[in-house]
């Protein structure tokens, strides 16, 4: 059983993120607004679904591995139209 965590976006991921997910990751966090009025900024939360790794955003984006083990960004109201 591989248990998840939870980080602040613009943070090093913790050693239990898998490095195939870290340049998506960071792609992301270098993407989102610096909020000026000293809001939080959201957090990822890494899951594992069968085996394989997810981290999502709390704004619904999500990064997670192709069947060839590359990172792929998303977001989640895509699987609405599928």
């Amino acid at each position: 059983m591989q248990v998840g965590t939870r980080w602040t976006s613009g943070d090093e991921p913790p050693q239990a993120v898998p490095a195939a997910l870290r340049d998506g990751i960071q792609g992301v966090d270098a993407l989102l607004p610096v909020d000026d009025l000293g809001q939080p900024r959201p957090r990822w939360t890494l899951t594992w679904l069968e085996g394989r790794p997810i981290a999502e955003l709390d704004t619904g984006v999500i990064v997670e591995l192709d069947d060839d083990g590359t990172a792929v960004v998303r977001h989640d109201d895509e699987d609405d139209f599928a």
